[in-house]
């Protein structure tokens, strides 16, 4: 395992929930870079959708991956479309193992609240296209791929066995 642990995969497949479960097990700090985006502007991601756009959101998205490059003992947890850009998964990758967090496009969207996701408001099916879109460049990221398991816990156990 290199210096930091970097989760990848589709909004709601649960980067934050298991990553912060991970930074506890590994005595790392938890980073969410959304978060860390919303912290450093003051402001929630979906005004900054609405207000600046994506290309504002994703430039604010490279810096916030350059500066946590430059860190070590962390599990970050990436924005959905950080890696749809190779400047800002590549330092991210350099300084970390990546692993692609994967579950069913069509369970996240049956299960999980898309309230507060700008990317997830076109409807299922845009959402189903999204994901076939952005998943053959989390398995070109990953080091590792991990299916979400039933619990958090579980999933958390799984990347533990990767790390190994």
């Amino acid at each position: 395992m290199r210096d930091n642990v970097v989760l990848i995969g589709m909004m709601g497949c649960g980067k934050s929930t298991v990553g912060s479960l991970l930074a506890k097990e590994l005595g790392f700090t938890f980073v969410d870079t959304d978060q860390y985006i919303e912290e450093a502007l003051g402001r929630s991601i979906p005004d900054i959708f609405a207000k600046e756009g994506e290309a504002f959101f994703r430039d604010w998205e490279l810096g916030a991956a350059e500066e946590l490059a430059q860190r070590k003992g962390q599990v970050i947890a990436c924005g959905g479309g950080l890696p749809t850009r190779a400047d800002s998964i590549a330092s991210l990758k350099d300084c970390g193992t990546v692993i692609f967090l994967r579950r069913d496009p069509g369970e996240i969207y049956d299960n999980v609240s898309m309230g507060g996701r700008p990317l997830g408001q076109q409807g299922r099916g845009a959402f189903l296209e999204r994901y076939a879109a952005r998943e053959p460049i989390y398995l070109e990221w990953a080091d590792h791929v991990v299916d979400v398991q039933a619990t958090p816990a579980e999933t958390v156990q799984r990347i533990l066995e990767v790390l190994k």
